[in-house]
């Protein structure tokens, strides 16, 4: 970081320009308390918790990205889950949408393992990382406008900070695909006129309005118990569009694992 982080971030939009990098976002986002709802919301999920994690000592905190500062693929969900990454700490862990997706992940050879239990299980991705638009759990998983608004500055950083190497992105349903397009677009890509519309298997282009490489944008929907139980979305589904993504951002047929 280019200035000190204090304890407390409560203006998202003056301390996320300043982080030097991943590592330095990521400390900056885990110290947030801009939006008190979804502070007292974290902290009271921490404090009863499930009864199945009564002994686990939840995170309770913004949940940053997960992956290398190089890769080529990025993931964008909606909010960390209250039982899943606000109780690990990572981004789609500890939960069935983990499960799911890092299974798929694995299968094409760009997760070390197939399964996303808690932050030392050793897991890493190749060439993907994932974030969140909204980085707190959210109660019933609906994040309020102003909240995703004011989460915003941490993604516009971080596609910023991912911009010489990531040439795809997959928003993992339509909230996600939404509030990605005014992110990309600060971050230095042009979003199309009329605007993309989501959907699953849907894809755009984003030219960059400088220098830089297109951003290949996909739709999929949400890795979420209600898609993958109904068998809205099935495994064979995201293999297809994660896969599609991966050639996309340059990693032809052969994953980097």
């Amino acid at each position: 970081m280019s200035q000190p982080l204090p304890e407390r971030v409560t203006e998202p939009r003056e301390v996320a320009p300043h982080a030097a990098d991943l590592a330095g976002l990521d400390a900056a986002v885990s110290r947030c308390y801009a939006c008190p709802r979804l502070v007292e919301w974290r902290e009271e999920v921490g404090r009863v918790r499930r009864r199945s994690f009564a002994e686990d000592n939840y995170w309770a905190r913004p949940v940053p990205g997960f992956g290398p500062d190089d890769a080529s693929l990025l993931l964008v969900g909606l909010a960390p889950a209250a039982h899943g990454g606000n109780r690990t700490g990572r981004m789609f862990t500890g939960d069935r949408s983990g499960d799911v997706l890092v299974t798929a992940l694995h299968s094409l050879g760009l997760a070390s393992q197939p399964t996303s239990e808690r932050r030392d299980d050793g897991l890493r991705l190749h060439g993907v990382r994932f974030t969140a638009p909204v980085h707190c759990a959210p109660p019933g998983n609906r994040p309020a406008p102003a909240e995703r608004d004011t989460c915003r500055p941490w993604l516009v950083r971080e596609l910023e900070l991912l911009r010489p190497t990531v040439r795809a992105v997959v928003a993992l349903g339509g909230f996600g695909w939404q509030a990605l397009l005014p992110a990309v677009a600060a971050a230095g890509w042009a979003v199309p006129r009329p605007r993309p519309v989501f959907g699953h298997g849907a894809r755009a282009v984003l030219e960059p309005t400088g220098a830089g490489s297109p951003l290949a944008l996909f739709g999929c929907y949400h890795v979420s118990q209600q898609n993958t139980f109904t068998g809205r979305l099935t495994p064979q589904m995201l293999r297809e569009v994660l896969a599609e993504a991966w050639r996309a951002a340059g990693g032809g047929a052969s994953p980097p694992g």
